[in-house]
């Protein structure tokens, strides 16, 4: 590892003015569980390290029933799973949050680091699009939001530019009658990266009837995708598996997925149709409970 300057500013002002100076040679550091490996083996390289952790609104999250969850960019993944009411609340969040990395991973990586790597496989990433989620993000000309499906521009890429940082993610309140779950599959326990990962949101109304939903693709694309036509094909119907299905089948068409040693792409497309509607399924059973 080359050597590289450490500071740990206190505020989002002094570090929107480290990163600024000093451009793509200044590197975040929230979690740490991406960017000090690929600093080690030479994949990225930095004059200096911004460590945001000493930042409370990096840190921190909050909920309320008026504005929903605002999700510090640096908040660990366990503190969604290890909560009741947020893992209830934001099911497919949970989920994803559960899954990143070994549980020695989840005391340290964070969401919004998980989504500023902007993986294609990202587990958390398929989960904030389905809960329409927005990244509020702070540079030299002050804050400025940019929802999640837009976030990503590519394997590794994101739309901030030079001296932004994201600051918070912030995702709307829940009702009672709306769920969410994220599935992704992988062929064994020892291979961690979604082959596909899927997850959805529904809301329902009082007669059990879908009012909306949310679906979301990932490992299928350059960047994971929103599936507008298979949601929007779900209003005003039931939460049936022949529904489902049928959502499964419109999100396949926008997925353009690749063949490599862990999946041809027929297969990759085959586990899209099955995992909308598995999450689907189990967004439902917890909009109904």
């Amino acid at each position: 590892m080359k050597e590289f300057d450490y500071l740990a500013p206190e505020s989002v002002s002094e570090v929107v003015s480290v990163i600024s100076e000093h451009g793509d040679r200044a590197k975040l550091l929230a979690g740490g569980t991406d960017i000090i490996v690929q600093l080690r083996e030479g994949l990225r390289e930095a004059d200096v390290v911004v460590d945001i952790k000493k930042i409370d609104k990096v840190t921190s999250f909050k909920y309320s029933e008026e504005n929903g969850l605002s999700l510090g960019a640096a908040v660990a993944c366990y503190h969604l799973y290890e909560h009741p009411e947020l893992s209830r609340l934001y099911g497919a969040l949970a989920d994803s949050a559960h899954i990143i990395g070994g549980w020695q991973i989840q005391s340290r990586a964070s969401i919004g680091g998980n989504l500023c790597n902007a993986s294609p496989a990202a587990d958390s990433i398929p989960s904030l699009i389905a809960l329409n989620a927005t990244a509020l993000i702070a540079g030299p000309n002050g804050e400025r939001t940019v929802a999640v499906q837009d976030f990503c521009t590519g394997p590794g890429r994101n739309v901030l530019e030079n001296g932004e940082l994201l600051v918070s993610i912030q995702i709307p309140a829940q009702c009672s009658d709306s769920g969410s779950a994220y599935e992704r599959f992988i062929p064994r326990n020892e291979m961690d990266i979604a082959v596909v990962g899927v997850g959805s949101w529904v809301r329902l109304s009082a007669d059990g009837t879908i009012v909306e939903a949310r679906i979301s693709l990932g490992a299928v694309a350059a960047t994971p995708l929103f599936a507008e036509e298979a949601s929007a094909s779900l209003a005003g119907k039931q939460p049936t598996e022949e529904n489902f299905a049928v959502a499964g089948e419109l999100a396949k068409q926008i997925a353009t997925p690749i063949s490599d040693m862990r999946g041809t792409d027929e297969y990759r497309a085959h586990l899209v149709g099955v995992l909308v509607k598995r999450t689907l399924t189990t967004a439902a059973e917890r909009a109904q409970n």
